[in-house]
């Protein structure tokens, strides 16, 4: 079994990989590939390049695409332009097309809607416009006159070092236009040029100028107050931790050694050390969210880990996407561990139950989410529709991988995991009743502010986490990301401990669930911030709502699951710490 999952692995990984820098001589056929057109203002809206009435060839050869690249909607067609390595071209005529009443239609429709397309060559990116509209407010009354043009004319200007492709733009010449305005069909000869320039850049660097936009001043600006927003948060956070509830805790305890009888009364939190540690309802789905936690924090320190190295960079094409594929599947194990050994740890009891939920916590709304989104997609013709053989695929990888390293993971927890744990006082057979509580010690007062805190400390680098997944700006730092997720596992905990304590004073003992949904619920104003970018952004269309809610509420899940799991994590070391505490003195 082990052989097989290994197998399995390293071709999943030879398919998803990406090939290495290719080396040419002069003359040598460098394919272009065209991928994808677009409205600019909604990233998942886009459609195969040929479904407008461009120049293409025949047949029409489709690029034997990654499973990353399919799943970022990439559709890589070859096309009639020749870019030979080092040769110059101008005005080289691509094709001689009559475009028919209802071609220009179309792209009338598309210029409208500021279409853009985009091509790789050598695995390197380019975009450009379709076309231009010019409105004219100052005639018949004040009334929009629009008119259409498209770009006939596209000049390519590449770079080149020795015998590799550096880089590579586009410009559509303005100088080249067809005003499609009427409904007339009318010919079009389209043109290209490509010019070559050497530079001493060298491919190592090649892809760091898709990142500078991250260096603009404006962004160095917004960085820097987020820095110092989240080291104020975190200084009054920890601040009020250390200095006012520390020195509280120790008072009490000191209070419990040296007072008399009277005075630990006084504490309430001391009175319920018979209930504290009595498990909750439904431990089994709890231990599962904990061990679907852990195994997505394991999964975003592998990904800051592979973006440090280098690995995950701006447009490396379908690269992130196949390197959560490969680490999702990993760290199942993560999840089958977790799970097990916690279960083990609070009930002394090795049940498979809770293995399974770990299995199904967060597949079956994906699976869910994504069918949905995948037909609305198929409905639209766009590029974001999974082909079947992908989605085949995409079953065929849960099933052989994730599910047996799941497994295995809960095997090798009950083996190796926690041991039972054993509390500190004897838990009372009838719990404790639950005295009513002040309002502050409510369940969703609490709840809220163990959101509010931790995302108003990062809420300035989630909007640039929002605007690199929903638009065009490129978050390229990953030392400024990761200094935010510390700051936010940080303030999760913290939050999490006091919140806790806050309960436990008032004798309410059922801290479970609570300590971990006052974790997660940072995630709940994650998705509401998401909400408003949607609002304050000029994304429009069914399609692009129903994809930026469906995956944002995805994303959103994911940290729900690993605030929750940190915030119940410190939650419990500090319980154990106190009540162990107490016992000593």
């Amino acid at each position: 079994m082990g052989q097989f999952l290994l197998q399995a692995l390293l071709a999943l990984t030879f398919w998803i990989g990406s090939g290495s820098s290719t080396r040419y001589n002069a003359g040598d056929h460098v394919p272009l590939f065209v991928n994808k057109v677009g409205p600019l203002h909604n990233p998942s809206e886009t459609y195969q390049y040929y479904d407008l009435p461009f120049c293409r060839p025949e047949p029409v050869i489709e690029k034997q695409e990654t499973l990353g690249e399919v799943l970022n909607g990439d559709r890589l067609m070859s096309s009639l332009y020749e870019l030979k390595f080092k040769e110059d071209k101008t005005h080289s005529v691509l094709c001689h097309k009559r475009l028919t009443s209802s071609e220009i239609a179309r792209f009338r429709d598309t210029i409208a809607q500021d279409f853009y397309f985009q091509m790789y060559y050598d695995d390197l990116p380019l975009w450009g416009f379709v076309g231009k509209v010019e409105r004219d407010y100052s005639v018949h009354g004040g009334e929009e006159n629009a008119k259409y043009y498209i770009f006939s004319h596209l000049k390519f200007n590449v770079l080149y070092n020795a015998d590799e492709v550096i880089g590579i733009n586009s410009f559509s010449d303005p100088s080249y236009l067809v005003d499609i305005s009427e409904n007339a069909e009318i010919d079009v000869q389209f043109t290209y040029s490509v010019s070559w320039n050497l530079t001493s850049e060298r491919s190592e660097t090649r892809m760091n100028k898709y990142s500078q936009a991250s260096l603009h001043p404006i962004s160095k600006k917004i960085h820097y107050f987020s820095f110092l927003n989240s080291i104020s948060v975190v200084v009054l956070v920890v601040g009020l931790l250390s200095l006012l509830f520390m020195r509280h805790l120790k008072n009490e305890l000191r209070s419990s050694s040296n007072g008399d009888e009277e005075d630990k009364r006084e504490v309430g939190w001391k009175l319920i050390q018979s209930d504290v540690f009595r498990c909750p309802q439904n431990i089994s789905l709890l231990c599962a969210f904990l061990g679907a936690g852990a195994q997505f924090l394991i999964l975003i320190i592998a990904l800051f880990a592979l973006a440090f190295t280098g690995f995950l960079y701006p447009y490396n094409s379908g690269t992130l996407l196949t390197s959560l594929v490969i680490v999702y599947t990993l760290t199942s194990v993560v999840a089958g561990y977790t799970t097990a050994s916690f279960h083990s740890h609070f009930e002394g009891a090795k049940q498979r139950r809770s293995v399974r939920l770990a299995g199904i916590i967060y597949t079956v709304p994906f699976f869910i989410i994504v069918s949905i989104l995948n037909t609305v997609a198929i409905t639209y013709g766009a590029t974001a529709a999974l082909p079947f053989g992908t989605i085949v695929v995409i079953i065929l990888i849960y099933t052989l991988l994730n599910i047996p390293f799941l497994m295995l993971g809960g095997v090798l927890g009950n083996r190796f995991g926690l041991s039972e744990f054993q509390p500190p006082s004897a838990i009372k057979r009838n719990p404790r009743e639950i005295p009513t509580q002040n309002w502050y010690r409510r369940k969703l007062y609490q709840m809220f502010l163990g959101g509010l805190v931790p995302f108003s400390a990062v809420a300035l680098e989630w909007h640039q986490l929002y605007a690199t997944l929903w638009g065009f700006k490129i978050y390229t730092s990953p030392g400024i990301m990761l200094f935010a997720f510390i700051v936010l596992i940080l303030l999760s905990a913290s939050v999490g401990v006091i919140l806790t304590y806050i309960q436990l004073s008032g004798e309410d003992h059922e801290w479970w669930w609570r300590s971990f949904s006052c974790g997660g619920f940072a995630a709940i104003f994650m998705y509401g911030y998401g909400v408003f970018f949607y609002l304050r952004s000029d994304m429009t269309g069914l399609l692009q709502l129903s994809f930026y809610l469906g995956y944002t509420a995805l994303f959103c899940y994911a940290f729900f699951l690993v605030l929750g799991t940190i915030s119940f994590l410190a939650s419990w070391m500090f319980i154990r710490h106190i009540y162990r505490s107490v016992k000593l003195e």
